[in-house]
Order: structure tokens, then C-alpha cells, then sequence
């Protein structure tokens, strides 16, 4: 248990930084990728985090609550109080819950969620260093 919460606090911490390079850096993207990449690299992040919180956890159950997160943080953005408001402006109040509801974010966040679900898969699944593939 304490390896694989190592390893995914490994893999959150990579797509933190290369979701804040992302958004922060002036990495010249287009709009586009700028936008939903960075949305993208949250859902991930999001999945991680439950990862974290529950690694016995199943996959699926991973799937549906980083889906559920996502949802209702996007649709908490419909929210309107002063001091939600004031908090979304700040620098953490971005880039964690956003400031604008769009459901093409919702789809971004699916998009990386699911990446991310398959990766975490993927490299569970391989042989670890030295070891033939298992059978």
C-alpha cells in the first residue's frame, strides 16, 4: 500500500508541474490545446488524487468519483456568492475550481481522467525492472 500511494504521489506530482508549466508557462500553444490541455491535466490530477485517497480502490471506482469531482466542481462555477467569487480570483481559486462554467471543460476533464486511468493501468501492468513479462 505505502508503494503504490508512493508511486501515484510520484505521478500527481509530475502532472501538477506540468499542469502548472502548462497554464503558467508562455509555452506558445495555440488557444485550444492551452485551454483544454491544461483542463485535461486537472482531470488527471483529480483522478490521481482519488487514486491517493482510496489505491485499493477500483479502477472503476476511481473513474466514476474523479467524474463526479470534476462535474461538480464545473458545476459549481454557477455559484455566484462573494466570497466564492473573491476566491476564484485568486491565483489557487484558478486553477483549482476555475471561474467560467463551460461543459467542453467537462469533456476535457473526461478526456484526462480517462488517460490517465489508462496509463496508471498500462504501468501496473508492466514488468517490473528485470523481470520477464508476466504471462
Amino acid at each position: 500500500m505505502l508503494r503504490a500511494r508512493a508511486q501515484i504521489l510520484a505521478w500527481l506530482a509530475a502532472v501538477i508541474i506540468a499542469g502548472l508549466v502548462w497554464r503558467k508557462a508562455d509555452l506558445g500553444l495555440p488557444f485550444f490545446a492551452w485551454k483544454y490541455g491544461g483542463s485535461a491535466l486537472w482531470g488527471a490530477m483529480v483522478f490521481l488524487l482519488v487514486r491517493l485517497w482510496r489505491p485499493q480502490a477500483t479502477g472503476r471506482f476511481a473513474l466514476v468519483a474523479s467524474l463526479l469531482i470534476a462535474a461538480a466542481v464545473e458545476f459549481s462555477r454557477l455559484c455566484e456568492t462573494p466570497w466564492l467569487n473573491e476566491f476564484r480570483l485568486t491565483l489557487a481559486g484558478q486553477l483549482l475550481l476555475g471561474r467560467v462554467f463551460s461543459l467542453w471543460n467537462l469533456v476535457a476533464y473526461a478526456a484526462g481522467i480517462g488517460a490517465a486511468a489508462m496509463l496508471m493501468r498500462l504501468a501496473t501492468r508492466l514488468p517490473r525492472t528485470g523481470s520477464p513479462p508476466a504471462p
